[in-house]
């Protein structure tokens, strides 16, 4: 892993926080928007991410109203989600952007989670399910993950034997940067592959990278935001080591709960049993902590 893309994990490679700005202003130039960080970063801002948004959706009239990054959807008894992009435009209609880099996981899948996550923030106690806004999962892949020859790859619904698209709300549209079509898209995506702070073809996107890049309140600015994800991820590996050390503390009392359970008179409960009733019951404790 090069220096680069080291930064864009947040790790630091001391605990200085001089020598992580250092580290930081060294590979900056060579950050690009297919680094989640840089991303996060440059589109925060509301018309740079409407530039981009437009394009990718080839809407020119998209108006955003606003804009959250490393937008996190909590949850008690199932997995939290982090979204790295999230918008709404004027007309009520939530775009959710994901960079992705890897190869070796369930995109499809992926995209599933994010869309219902997205849904789930978005449905208000009391309402029909008529009011659920219209959700744009847009997933950025620096790799050709379905093998095609497209940069644009939106996902189709249809009743089997139908013409007619099946319309639940949900659209999903998988952006290909490792192929070039020739589209307003494609260039988009050479920009971010780039970043060259000198290149103005994306108008605000371009005005907005140069800004991170060469001026010195952008370059305030990035590192910063780098340093506050830092701090909460620091302290998120606090919480579950805690969480872990609770796990293996509770474990070593299970056993001792199950074995005086087990030697009563009488018993009607084997150990799988009892087992699976206690983590029932320590899934509750834990989600507490």
């Amino acid at each position: 892993m090069s220096r680069t893309e080291s930064s864009d994990t947040y790790r630091r490679e001391s605990g200085s926080r001089i020598t992580h700005r250092e580290f930081l202003l060294q590979g900056m130039e060579n950050l690009t928007l297919l680094n989640d960080t840089f991303m996060m970063v440059a589109l925060k801002d509301i018309a740079a991410c409407q530039h981009v948004i437009r394009i990718l959706m080839d809407d020119p009239t998209i108006e955003i109203v606003e804009v959250r990054t490393q937008y996190r959807v909590s949850r008690l008894v199932s997995k939290d989600s982090i979204l790295d992009i999230l918008a709404e435009d004027s007309r009520g209609r939530i775009y959710n952007l994901e960079i992705q880099r890897k190869k070796d996981i369930d995109h499809a899948r992926r995209t599933r989670l994010y869309g219902a996550m997205v849904d789930s923030e978005h449905l208000e106690k009391g309402k029909d399910y008529d009011q659920m806004p219209e959700v744009y999962v847009i997933y950025i892949s620096e790799t050709n993950l379905w093998k095609t020859e497209h940069t644009e790859d939106p996902v189709r619904k249809h009743l089997d034997g139908q013409k007619e698209e099946y319309d639940d709300g949900l659209h999903i549209l998988y952006i290909n940067a490792a192929i070039d079509d020739g589209t307003e898209k494609a260039a988009l995506m050479r920009y971010f592959k780039t970043c060259d702070p000198e290149d103005m073809s994306q108008g605000v996107l371009s005005r907005r990278v140069r800004y991170l890049k060469k001026e010195e309140g952008g370059i305030n600015e990035m590192c910063e935001y780098s340093e506050r994800i830092y701090n909460g991820g620091k302290e998120e590996g606090i919480k579950i080591g805690r969480l872990e050390g609770h796990w293996e503390g509770t474990q070593e009392k299970q056993q001792e709960i199950i074995e005086k359970i087990l030697s009563m008179k009488g018993k009607e409960l084997d150990e799988k049993t009892v087992k699976l009733i206690l983590n029932k019951i320590e899934d509750k404790k834990l989600v507490t902590v």
